[in-house]
């Protein structure tokens, strides 16, 4: 089976413990968007890994990791994590995969996406790691991939000609010095020689697998509401992170993708600006962030917390073709009195039972409440359905009615045994 996982919030859902989890049961993992910009966190046992790049399944013997086509990369960093597994004793030779076409990050893509956020006026909360830029050149046709990187007079022609207008553009626009060609040209031709036992065409890969009855897990990074169409534009990602990327980014056809499975918390998080219906008042915030551990694993920034907002996760549910949700850290919500759901917005009088796609709308909305009773601390964690406390069940049912599709992972905690399997 093929099954696509998607974030339905803002990111941060804590995607990366569920394909971790399902990594188990699949043969081939593919992260098929984003870049750097996004951090997957999975808790083994003692240990906690981030991953930034790396495909969330690589923790498991025998499983084949892909960097699909959509993803854009950081050598560096890349670099960085592959070293990471290495000293960790995880042996990844001859089972992780980098697409060919996959685009990648030059030193200009970082200093221009600091520079043009510190010239906003209003801030668009970019991690400034070059990742909107490169997807740009890449819509621009004049975008650098990993298939570059192994032919040195490709590579040299496509860097001067990009530096011959890049280095005008730094100097005349943003008063920066610009970049030496020779200097970025030895760097990323070496990453080149590091990485040509990985650089391959994972799109024959993949379909081969999907035509030999493989099972294909796809990793998506952010959510559903930073999609570059369908999120809260401006204020969201450079790639698609909807289930319709899945295929645009590992080149596997949508026919071939049997399942969407969402991730969502039990409440909401967002990172950065942009509107955000809602967000808790500032101590409360304060509180919750600091209850659920809310601080970016890319960039550390503190996340903004809210309650649950049903309007959302309905919409990323009929966008990306949901039939299965999961419901992260329903722990957080523990020793809350009561707990509230959004189930409409309130607009200059009118009653809204759909996401806005106005952004003045979306800014000044009310959000209406329906609340729910809260359920003590414990100092056990429920490791079935039945032993969790009876108003979390109910909580999770009103989801599920609201939502109009079946839950079934629970995750309670933030190691692989802290989650409950079920089917309501």
């Amino acid at each position: 089976m093929n099954i696509v996982i998607i974030g339905t919030q803002w990111g941060d859902e804590g995607k990366g413990k569920i394909v971790d989890i399902l990594s188990q049961k699949v043969d081939y993992i593919v992260r098929y968007q984003g870049g750097n910009n996004a951090g997957h966190t999975v808790v083994v046992g003692d240990k906690e890994y981030i991953f930034h790049l790396m495909p969330s399944g690589i923790l498991h013997k025998h499983k084949v990791c892909c960097i699909g086509n959509g993803v854009v990369i950081d050598p560096l960093v890349l670099q960085n994590e592959i070293e990471g597994l290495k000293r960790a004793g995880i042996n990844i030779s001859g089972r992780f995969k980098i697409s060919s076409l996959a685009h990648v990050i030059m030193p200009y893509h970082r200093i221009l996406d600091q520079l043009r956020e510190a010239k906003r006026e209003h801030k668009i909360g970019t991690t400034g790691r070059g990742i909107g830029p490169c997807y740009a050149d890449k819509i621009n046709r004049c975008g650098i991939r990993m298939a570059d990187l192994l032919n040195p007079k490709v590579f040299a022609e496509k860097l001067k000609d990009n530096l011959k207008e890049k280095n005008e553009i730094f100097k005349k626009v943003y008063r920066h010095p610009g970049f030496d060609f020779k200097a970025i040209y030895r760097e990323y031709i070496n990453y080149g020689n590091l990485f040509a036992s990985y650089i391959s065409n994972t799109m024959l890969l993949l379909n081969e697998a999907a035509c030999d009855k493989k099972d294909i897990l796809f990793e998506g990074a952010q959510g559903t509401f930073l999609d570059i169409d369908f999120g809260t534009y401006p204020f969201v990602t450079s790639s698609s992170t909807t289930s319709g990327g899945a295929c645009i980014g590992s080149g596997v056809s949508p026919v071939k993708i049997d399942k969407v499975i969402g991730v969502a918390k039990a409440y909401t998080t967002r990172v950065g600006e942009g509107p955000f219906p809602t967000e808790f008042s500032l101590e409360f915030g304060k509180f919750m962030r600091k209850k659920g551990n809310e601080f970016g694993s890319t960039t550390g920034r503190p996340r903004r917390c809210g309650w649950f907002d049903a309007l959302m996760v309905r919409e990323a549910v009929m966008i990306n073709g949901i039939s299965e949700l999961v419901i992260m850290k329903m722990d957080v919500l523990n020793g809350l009195r009561k707990i509230k759901i959004c189930t409409a917005y309130r607009y200059k009088g009118k009653l809204l039972h759909e996401f806005p796609q106005d952004f003045e709308a979306l800014s000044k909305v009310k959000p209406v409440y329906e609340e729910a009773p809260g359920w003590p601390e414990t100092s056990n964690k429920p490791r079935c359905y039945k032993e969790l406390h009876p108003n979390a069940r109910v909580y999770l049912n009103r989801l599920r009615e609201m939502l109009k599709v079946k839950v079934n992972m629970v995750s309670v905690g933030s190691s692989r045994e802290d989650t409950i399997f079920l089917d309501c």
